[in-house]
């Protein structure tokens, strides 16, 4: 109840200062900016897709130790994005995981669903992702994978959609 001291009085007060922040940064709607309109213009128009959970949906991969599960997004941004959920299928093996490589991509990056995800990156050093971590990985940085969970499973958005890897020697 208002006057109270209660969380209500802060929500209350709390949403009072954000729109009193808003308004003062916010322009208004009608001056976009002609830049940002020319660039929406020239990408391909994009369509509405969704992707339910099916657990048929998993695939074999671009890795033999993984499974991935297609989102939809690369037809529904003509090429644009791709965005894939990857399962790891098989406990890590550093003989057959554990392979230098890099992605000749503009975008790149992972969530961890579930588990954990351990990488080493050329001049950034190795870093172990738990469940809820992110990162992104500049185009064309060098990278190799270091562990895993069983249970690991990944959340993966690339740019463009088609995209190379590139398999360095060890």
């Amino acid at each position: 109840m208002p006057g109270t001291g209660g969380d209500d009085e802060v929500e209350t007060t709390m949403a009072d200062a954000k729109r009193a922040v808003r308004s003062k940064s916010e322009t208004p709607k009608s001056k976009k900016s002609p830049r940002s309109a020319a660039a929406r213009a020239r990408r391909p128009k994009q369509k509405f897709a969704v992707s339910h959970y099916r657990e048929e949906d998993f695939d074999a991969g671009l890795r033999p130790y993984s499974a991935y599960r297609d989102l939809g997004i690369a037809p529904a941004t003509n090429g644009m994005v791709q965005a894939h959920v990857i399962r790891m299928t098989k406990p890590f093996s550093e003989a057959e995981v554990a392979i230098p490589h890099y992605h000749d991509v503009d975008f790149q990056m992972i969530y961890v669903l579930k588990g954990w995800f351990k990488s080493e990156f050329e001049g950034e050093g190795v870093h172990t992702f738990h469940a809820g971590s992110c990162w992104i990985q500049p185009p064309r940085i060098k990278h190799t994978v270091r562990g895993y969970s069983d249970d690991c499973e990944l959340l993966e958005i690339v740019m463009p959609a088609e995209f190379a890897t590139v398999t360095l020697e060890k």
